[in-house]
């Protein structure tokens, strides 16, 4: 199963979120405005970081995988991921799952992702660098109609990994 979806923000700062962990009546600032706050709810499953410390508009595709297909990058994703973080572990304990902009957590905002009976998840996220790929770029320079997503959320069941990342970098400076 694969959603996607344009989503844009002014806090430097995505995540894919358990809506059972932020409900409606969540003040984002209350819960995620601090290093340590966001580290606490990374590490209890409730928030995987999609970091560059960047704000703006991006294009994200969740892509959910089950045991017996897991999801993964296509061909042309693959040749130009920059970059692709460790395993996040992810718990949604109401099979829901959504990615925004941090600032949006606890909304109505940003990209619902439906996930199957299963609770625990293993989470990739790979940053694509979909300018690279000849022909994709306007001339204003922005993506072309067949251009690659900026994210791609991989969502996995979880396979007992012996040790998820638990860093607001999703990304490490090497690559």
């Amino acid at each position: 199963m694969e959603v996607t979806e344009a989503l844009a923000t002014e806090a430097g700062l995505f995540g894919l979120w358990s809506p059972a962990s932020f409900p409606p009546t969540t003040d984002w600032e209350g819960e995620l405005l601090d290093d340590e706050d966001v580290m606490r709810h990374i590490a209890a499953g409730a928030f995987v970081p999609i970091n560059i410390g960047a704000d703006g508009a991006f294009q994200f595709v969740a892509r959910v995988g089950s045991v017996a297909a897991p999801a993964g990058l296509s061909g042309r994703e693959r040749r130009y991921a920059a970059v692709v973080s460790d395993a996040y572990r992810f718990v949604a304990p109401d099979h829901d799952a959504v990615i925004s902009g941090i600032e949006h957590v606890g909304t109505e905002t940003g990209l619902r992702v439906p996930l199957p009976d299963c609770a625990h998840w293993r989470v990739r996220v790979a940053l694509v660098d979909w300018a690279a790929e000849p022909g994709q770029q306007r001339a204003d320079g922005g993506p072309g109609p067949d251009a690659l997503p900026d994210f791609v959320v991989l969502l996995n069941p979880e396979a007992g990994e012996p040790a998820y990342r638990v860093r607001i970098e999703t990304f490490d400076a090497s690559g």
